[in-house]
């Protein structure tokens, strides 16, 4: 090219210009070998202080300076099997027999590398090359021991598992998992066997160690988001799904996944936060969008039901409290939900069934406080019911508001001044009754004390004769209905 010519010029500098910067790149990533063995000197430092994160970083370094080192690889490797990381160690021992095949100490390493993830027929091939270049070697000789017996202990774990066995399965498996601790498929199959005992905190633990052994695991991540998700747990279902879906944003099974549970917990999270704010009408409504959204995982079902029995509860809608506290507990024998469900008898003035829920609590959680006050508070309403009933005998709910407390006191014609003779005495003693309800319910600290199964005005609690509404002036005469009390 005649870089002379004014046609050319410019071209010839572009090429310089590329020149250059190839050059420059390539002194640039040239890396000496003094700078190698000050990275493998510092690797060996670090690693014999146990810092093994920042050795492998000085090995990373020394391999990209020396790709062809075999050695370099197996030191980097040996700091891949410290950290656990199996997966990496392997490529580097890989690369290490592909560079000196002769190696045997590299041989043996994978071997035992290969035996620890019970990937027999590969430890099997390194073990028998190491013995037929060193027959003598016992470590190689026992790692080609244990293999029959495994390959025995790992088919009858199988089996069995498809008889149905789940217990002794999980026996066998943990004995295998206790020698050959990198064995992901052996803590799958033991996860599968503690799911169908109903054991889902077990299963999580062995799935969640798949993960931790294999980073890029979205089998994992997918199968962890499942069993929180029929756990009853769609935010750490969600949490794990977001997992898969960084090493595999459109992954078949877990983006499905992702778009029903990041609804439901939302859903769900909403009627929390209504609980909270104590809009139950709200509540209610979110609750309801999540069964329409999932049909079929129980303990979904369960937890928006348990929101339905607790915000149907404080919007005294009674009788669908109850229906939804039992829906939810045909699903899962909960203590808060028998509690909620007690909450609603006891309104409904069943303190029976009140005690029931409540006991069934503490059979089982015996400590739950709100249990032992709630049974105590019923057996008190129950005897109390066997007296006088405030709410009763003005005919209002136990959810009444002071007003229409009032308003139905003020309803009554039992004044004994509108009757004569024998009618007196009958008016005088229902008027006792209604003046005595009006005075408990309309003042909040004998209203609380009523509440929780003490009358107030009861002659034993009193000390007194009793109540006595010609000697109580409710704002005014007791004898003026048309006046402000």
């Amino acid at each position: 090219m005649d870089c002379w010519k004014p046609s050319s010029w410019r071209l010839c500098l572009t090429w310089l210009f590329f020149l250059v910067l190839d050059l420059t790149f390539d002194v640039s990533d040239s890396t000496t070998p003094g700078e190698i063995n000050k990275h493998l000197e510092m690797g060996r430092d670090l690693l014999s202080r146990g810092q093994l994160q920042d050795a492998l970083s000085h090995y990373h370094l020394a391999v990209d300076g020396d790709p062809d080192n075999y050695l370099t690889y197996f030191k980097r490797g040996t700091v891949y099997l410290a950290l656990g990381k199996s997966k990496f160690a392997l490529m580097d021992l890989d690369r290490v027999l592909n560079l000196k095949p002769d190696f045997t100490s590299a041989r043996l390493q994978r071997g035992n590398v290969h035996l620890k993830q019970a990937q027999l027929n590969e430890a099997y091939a390194d073990f028998k090359r190491v013995l037929e270049d060193d027959p003598s070697n016992e470590e190689a000789y026992r790692g080609v021991s244990k293999i029959e017996p495994t390959k025995h202990d790992i088919s009858l774990a199988k089996a069995f598992v498809r008889e149905g066995d789940y217990s002794i399965a999980i026996d066998l498996i943990t004995k295998i998992i206790e020698i050959y601790i990198w064995v992901n498929k052996m803590r799958e199959l033991r996860a599968e066997c503690h799911v169908a005992q109903g054991d889902i905190t077990s299963a999580i633990s062995d799935i969640r160690s798949t993960t931790k052994l294999q980073s890029d695991n979205t089998a994992g991540f997918f199968k962890l988001a499942t069993l929180y998700y029929q756990r009853g747990e769609p935010s750490e279902s969600l949490k794990e799904v977001r997992e898969c879906l960084k090493l595999d944003p459109e992954h078949k099974d877990c983006f499905p996944h992702y778009k029903i549970v990041k609804k439901v917990d939302k859903l769900l999270s909403d009627a929390q936060e209504y609980i909270n704010k104590k809009d139950y009408e709200e509540c209610i409504e979110s609750a309801h969008k999540v069964l329409k959204v999932e049909t079929q995982v129980k303990m979904i079902i369960f937890v928006a039901k348990e929101k339905l029995c607790h915000c149907y509860l404080h919007n005294d809608q009674l009788s669908l409290s109850l229906q939804s506290c039992r829906e939810a507990l045909d699903i899962n024998k909960d203590p808060k939900v028998y509690c909620d469900r007690a909450e609603a008898y006891i309104n409904s003035e069943m303190f029976d069934d009140a005690i029931h829920d409540y006991q069934a609590a503490l059979d089982l959680d015996e400590n739950y406080s709100r249990a032992k006050d709630g049974k105590k508070r019923a057996q008190k309403l129950q005897k109390q019911a066997e007296r006088r009933d405030y709410y009763k005998i003005l005919g209002v709910s136990r959810t009444a508001v002071k007003k229409d407390i009032i308003k139905a006191y003020r309803s009554y014609e039992w004044h004994p001044d509108n009757f004569q003779g024998d009618e007196k005495k009958i008016a005088e003693k229902k008027f006792i009754d209604i003046a005595a309800a009006k005075e408990v319910l309309t003042d909040p600290e004998k209203r609380e004390k009523y509440d929780n199964g003490e009358d107030p005005l009861h002659t034993e609690q009193q000390g007194n004769q009793g109540f006595n509404p010609f000697q109580h002036h409710f704002h005014g005469s007791p004898f003026q209905f048309n006046g402000s009390g």
